[in-house]
C-alpha cells in the first residue's frame, strides 16, 4: 500500500464513524453503535500511523498494532499524547462493559475504566479526526 491507500482507508473509517454518530447512535441510542464507533476510531488510528510509518521509511513494519504504536512515539515523539489516546481506545475495546439508559438520551457504555456517553464519544472522535489531519498534511507536504 502506498500513502494514498492509507490516507483513503483512514478517512473511509472516518466517514463510518461519522454516520455511526450522528445518524445511526441517534436514533438507536444503543451501546453497541457506541462499541462500534471505538473500533472505528481505532482503525482510523491504524491506517494513520502505518501511514506516518511509511512516510519515515520504516524498513521493517510491525505487524502487531501495539508494537506499531510504540515505534511510531519512538520516530515522532511529539505524538506521544495520541499514542496514549489510541491505547485507551483498544482498552475500551476489550474490557468489560455495562449497558445504562440504552435506548435512552443518556445512553452510557460504562467500564471501570471511564463512561462513556454520546458527548464522550463525540469528543473521541474530534480528537480522531484531528489526529488523521495532522498525519496527512505533514504526508502531503513531502509529496509537494
Amino acid at each position: 500500500m502506498d500513502f494514498s491507500e492509507y490516507e483513503e482507508s483512514a478517512e473511509e473509517e472516518l466517514k463510518r464513524a461519522d454516520h455511526l454518530l450522528y445518524v445511526t447512535l441517534k436514533y438507536t441510542r444503543n451501546v453497541d453503535v457506541i462499541k462500534n464507533i471505538i473500533k472505528r476510531l481505532i482503525n482510523a488510528h491504524d491506517f494513520a500511523v502505518l501511514e506516518a510509518l511509511k512516510y519515515l521509511k520504516v524498513k521493517h513494519m510491525p505487524s502487531v498494532p501495539r508494537v506499531r504504536i510504540k515505534l511510531f512515539v519512538e520516530k515522532m515523539p511529539q505524538f506521544a499524547k495520541e499514542a496514549k489516546f489510541y491505547l485507551l481506545l483498544k482498552e475500551l475495546d476489550t474490557v468489560p462493559f455495562r449497558r445504562r439508559e440504552e435506548y435512552r438520551k443518556n445512553v452510557t457504555l460504562v467500564t471501570d475504566i471511564m463512561n462513556i456517553n454520546i458527548e464522550k464519544v463525540s469528543s473521541f472522535f474530534e480528537r480522531t479526526v484531528q489526529f488523521i489531519k495532522t498525519i496527512e498534511e505533514m504526508v502531503n507536504k513531502k509529496k509537494k
